[in-house]
């Protein structure tokens, strides 16, 4: 099932989990369904990027096979692969949002982001309304996750951090500013880095 990229006003939880997928992997799908039982989502979107803005252009496959690799380890209904940034026309998280937002205005967004991008938040654009504006559930990464919990982003939001539980109660609807979560889950080592090495890629 193809998503509608002009909205719907359908009620539901979904799981935003952005990325290169360059390829999509089976680390990928481990956070997603680790995301699904934690937060009791509806749905997780893996969202291929037209384009990370913070990776270098070199040995980046082009969109179309991005996509593919990611839909080849989605479901195609509680875990759904789109390029929906792409059609959107939108390049960072903080644009994207908004977009969603606007097409999507029942729906309940989860910033699904591992502990590496976690660290690396404060150098985003916008990153403060991002997340100000979205509960975000972050997952560990090998040689990360103890790096990024005590990092400048996780340090400047400790006050919101909240269980997994808890991220989309209804408490924590239309508050000032939403909450995050640390999803203890198994750390997954696949790596499309190692992948593309492995395959001869750059």
């Amino acid at each position: 099932m193809t998503l509608n990229p002009w909205g719907d006003r359908r009620r539901r939880r979904i799981g935003l989990l952005g990325g290169s997928f360059n390829p999509a992997h089976a680390g990928h799908l481990h956070v997603a369904r680790a995301v699904l039982r934690a937060l009791r989502l509806d749905e997780v979107w893996l969202m291929v990027s037209p384009g990370n803005p913070l990776k270098p252009a070199r040995g980046m496959a082009g969109f179309a096979a991005r996509l593919a690799s990611a839909r080849a380890i989605a479901d195609g209904q509680r875990i759904r692969a789109t390029g929906i940034e792409a059609a959107m026309g939108t390049r960072y998280s903080i644009d994207t949002l908004k977009a969603l937002r606007r097409r999507f205005p029942r729906a309940r967004f989860v910033f699904v982001i591992g502990a590496d991008n976690l660290w690396q938040l404060p150098r985003w654009q916008g990153w403060r309304w991002i997340v100000a504006k979205t509960p975000v559930a972050v997952l560990p990464r090998p040689g990360w996750t103890r790096k990024a919990l005590a990092g400048q982003a996780a340090h400047a939001l400790a006050r919101h951090r909240r269980r997994p539980g808890a991220l989309l109660a209804e408490g924590a609807r239309d508050v000032a500013h939403a909450p995050w979560c640390f999803v203890a889950t198994t750390e997954h080592a696949a790596s499309a880095t190692a992948i593309r090495a492995a395959s001869g890629a750059a």
